[in-house]
C-alpha cells in the first residue's frame, strides 16, 4: 500500500514561496537543500518547495504545480511494478535526490507522482 510521505510544489521564486508558506500558513523551514530546494513542516507531512524557472510555463508539465510523493521501501521493485502497468514515466530509473532516490511518473490524467526511497 502506498503511503504519502511528501508534497512537492514547484515555484518560480523560492524566497517568496518560503515567506508565504511560513508567514501566512504557519509552516516552518525544516531543511534547506541548496538555494532552490527547501523542506517545510507543519504537522507530520512535509512540503518540499523547489524553485523552477518553468514553474509558470504551462507547456512544461514536468516542472510546475503540485507533485504527490509516495514512500517505497524498494524503489527498484516499484519501478518494475509500474513498468508492468505501462505507466508514463518522467524519470523511469531511480535518481539520487537529497533524501535518497526517486522516480517520477504521470497518472492517466497527467498528474505527476513520485516514489521516494529514503536512505
Amino acid at each position: 500500500m502506498s503511503q504519502v510521505c511528501v508534497i512537492g510544489i514547484y515555484v518560480p521564486n523560492i524566497q517568496k514561496a518560503i515567506d508565504f508558506y511560513t508567514t501566512v500558513l504557519g509552516f516552518e523551514v525544516n531543511k534547506q537543500y541548496g538555494p532552490k530546494i527547501v523542506t517545510l513542516v507543519h504537522g507530520e507531512l512535509p512540503i518540499v518547495l523547489e524553485e523552477s524557472e518553468n514553474a509558470l510555463n504551462n507547456l512544461d508539465i514536468t516542472t510546475r504545480g503540485v507533485v504527490l510523493g509516495l514512500k517505497t521501501e524498494d524503489i527498484h521493485q516499484t519501478v518494475k511494478l509500474l513498468k508492468e502497468h505501462n505507466v508514463d514515466f518522467i524519470v523511469g530509473e531511480p535518481e539520487v535526490c537529497p533524501p535518497g532516490k526517486f522516480i517520477s511518473f504521470r497518472d492517466p490524467f497527467g498528474n505527476i507522482l513520485e516514489y521516494l526511497q529514503f536512505d
